[in-house]
């Protein structure tokens, strides 16, 4: 009897430990999950996000430089590692897509925390009632956008001057401010307004359009392509768009008064250290221009002229 009873309490154990192991399994995952938050990407930019870090954390790169770094990927980077620098312990969980204009929705609606794609501050601002906005991370005078052409396309590869501008088409859309406004004051044939950021690529790489502003990726020497798409940014111009560079954070997310005080906070640290301007330096988004011409700087020059 006794070898009976021990028996049934022995199956009693496997019984109990049975089940509070899958107890555990099924509340840990959701635990941990708790701690993720989904974050919204384009495809393209979550390969080349990736690529450039070839195993690494976000949070151990000081060198910006090599293969697979653009803007957005060094956006994405300076974000993660403000964030923790100002003691945001999440992880963050992607979710990869044809995203463009979505996310300002997902934002406004509480859905996605913030945006790793900074947004032009005259872009920022019109959204303020739902997002906060951060410390410029792209200050005012330091960005350079390459004149993105088809590679065959010497209509743009060949222009020498301002004045060679009056010949071409541009395509672009008033969604984003400061890009449409910087067009608008160029000496252009003609603009097209297209919203989807793969819509106007195609185009321009078709020849339907002349060409397409894009931030310089000089480890590609300037030539972005996706799978059918190919673009090359004029080999000696650039044009300079006069706004500033921003994040913004969901105020309708249940983590966003949080993140974005500690990005702030990260945010100033990295300045102060003078990390941020740095990273695109040495990404090459923040162009030589002993080596490159500003094409629009007439064009401001003329604005701050006397009449």
């Amino acid at each position: 009897m006794a070898t009976i009873a021990i028996a049934k309490r022995s199956s009693v154990r496997s019984i109990r430990a049975f089940f509070y192991a899958l107890i555990l399994t099924v509340l840990l995952p959701a635990q941990g999950r708790e701690q993720s938050i989904d974050i919204y990407l384009r495809d393209d930019v979550y390969t080349d996000y990736v690529a450039f870090l070839a195993g690494r954390s976000p949070l151990a790169v000081s060198d910006f430089s090599g293969k697979r770094v653009r803007r957005d990927v060094v956006d994405m980077i300076v974000a993660q590692q403000a964030l923790r620098l100002g003691g945001f312990e999440y992880t963050f969980n992607y979710r990869v897509g044809k995203i463009n204009f979505r996310n300002t929705r997902l934002l406004e609606q509480g859905k996605l925390l913030i945006s790793f794609d900074t947004y032009w501050r005259a872009d920022a601002l019109i959204l303020s009632e739902a997002v906060f906005v951060s410390d410029a991370v792209i200050r005012q005078g330091e960005y350079y956008a390459g004149i993105y052409s088809h590679p065959d396309n010497t209509r743009v590869q060949s222009i020498t001057s301002l004045a060679d501008m009056t010949a071409l088409t541009a395509v672009s859309t008033p969604r984003w401010r400061s890009d449409w406004r910087t067009l608008q004051a160029l000496p252009l044939k003609r603009m097209i307004k297209e919203d989807e950021w793969l819509s106007q690529a195609r185009m321009v790489s078709m020849q339907w359009v002349d060409f397409m502003l894009m931030p310089l990726m000089p480890q590609y020497n300037n030539h972005y392509q996706l799978d059918n798409i190919s673009l090359k940014a004029h080999p000696h111009f650039v044009v300079q768009i006069k706004d500033s560079r921003h994040f913004v954070v969901s105020r309708n997310h249940p983590q966003g008064q949080q993140a974005f005080k500690a990005l702030q906070k990260g945010l100033a640290k990295l300045r102060e250290q003078s990390r941020i301007r740095s990273a695109y330096e040495q990404a090459g988004f923040i162009p030589d221009l002993t080596q490159m011409a500003v094409l629009n700087s007439p064009l401001e020059r003329q604005k701050s002229s006397p009449e």
